[in-house]
């Protein structure tokens, strides 16, 4: 997986439907990259990026989703 060279300037970020509506926890997600999915604070879109294999991203939102029920 080549992340590293990925330029994300373009990339359109959607608030996690599971981040804190209070101004807090907000995590952002962008889609696009059938191999990796960015995540970030919203809070500092300047900052870090985060990348995960798909994958990997996949299984965990699937146990976020089931701990909700």
């Amino acid at each position: 997986m080549t992340t590293a060279a990925q330029d994300l300037s373009s990339a359109t970020w959607r608030k996690s439907s599971y981040s804190d509506g209070q101004g807090g926890s907000c995590v952002e997600v962008t889609d696009g990259f059938p191999s990796f999915i960015p995540v970030r604070d919203s809070k500092r879109p300047a900052g870090p990026t985060l990348v995960f294999p798909a994958e990997g991203w996949a299984s965990f939102v699937a146990a976020v989703k089931a701990e909700a029920l």
